[in-house]
């Protein structure tokens, strides 16, 4: 079994930063994508960033430039560093990681508020 716990999230003002982090423990051999979506009020889940286990990376188009993916595959975690934050960035951020043939693991949510 692999489990995910995250950690990071908090209130920061506008322009600021936060550091999320995606700690994976179990079967960890068995990971290969690792990443997060959010989900604001009201609003539908979206991806935020990607990374896979060979270090390749993907980002929606919002956050491109402000925000920056990475893994410790050592460590079996993953980050997500947050620069210039923005309200609407202001979510319940829930990470995620993909085994092959397995079904998508998710963290259990963070929340991150970003006061104006």
């Amino acid at each position: 079994q692999v489990q995910l716990v995250e950690s990071g999230g908090g209130l920061v003002q506008a322009g600021g930063s936060l550091r999320l982090s995606c700690a994976a423990s179990g079967s960890t051999f068995s990971i290969n994508d690792m990443g997060w979506y959010r989900q604001a009020p009201g609003k539908q889940r979206e991806l935020v960033a990607g990374i896979s286990s060979g270090g390749r990376t993907n980002y929606a188009d919002s956050v491109k430039d402000r925000f920056t993916i990475s893994r410790d595959n050592a460590k079996s975690t993953a980050y997500l560093q947050m620069n210039s934050l923005k309200p609407k960035d202001t979510a319940v951020y829930y990470c995620y990681a993909d085994r092959l043939g397995e079904v998508r693991l998710w963290g259990q949510g963070t929340q991150v508020t970003v006061s104006s």
